[in-house]
């Protein structure tokens, strides 16, 4: 497939190549296939964010998102919130990003605690948000918001059981079932 240094290389490629892979400084970075588990820890909030959404925004899993340009940067997201004129956008222009939901698995701990943060607050992602699994098997959110000064998060709360945000808007998730 090569290196898409360019948008046009890498739209013009099929579903099929596209499939389980981000494209990460201009190369192809290979996704690990999610659990049952993972994809329950990112579908409850999906869900629940898109039937709070309304109209002007709505929520996916398993989303592509530009990041970059140049070098270019695709990254999958297991939860996005979006203005809703880009839910026919593939990849997602950052800035019509609202929020994202990145669900830690074993082999992506490091990614999303340190390189991940650091790109969305780069694309200027006003929240973020990581899920991970405690020891316990109790789920944990750990918010961000953004800092724009600086394009770094903040750190925010850490969260269990049932999950109130007001931002983008008002939702509640139950994690205490998965």
């Amino acid at each position: 497939m090569g290196h898409p240094d360019r948008r046009e290389e890498h739209a013009s490629w099929s579903a099929e190549q596209c499939a389980g892979i981000e494209i990460v400084d201009g190369l192809v970075v290979a996704s690990q296939s999610a659990s049952k588990r993972y994809n329950r820890l990112a579908l409850a909030p999906a869900t629940a964010l898109d039937g709070a959404a309304g109209t002007d925004s709505n929520a996916d899993t398993d989303c592509d998102v530009c990041l970059q340009d140049a070098p270019l940067t695709d990254r999958r997201l297991d939860v996005i919130v979006c203005r809703a004129e880009t839910v026919d956008v593939t990849p997602a222009p950052s800035e019509h990003v609202l929020s994202v939901i990145k669900v830690v698995s074993p082999v992506s701990k490091t990614a999303a605690r340190i390189v991940k943060v650091d790109q969305y607050a780069k694309a200027g992602t006003p929240f973020y948000r990581r899920v991970e699994q405690a020891a316990t098997g109790v789920p944990i959110v750990h918010t961000y918001v953004l800092d724009p000064a600086p394009e770094a998060y903040k750190d925010g709360e850490m969260l269990t059981g049932v999950v109130k945000a007001a931002v983008p808007f008002p939702v509640a998730v139950s994690l205490g079932v998965i």
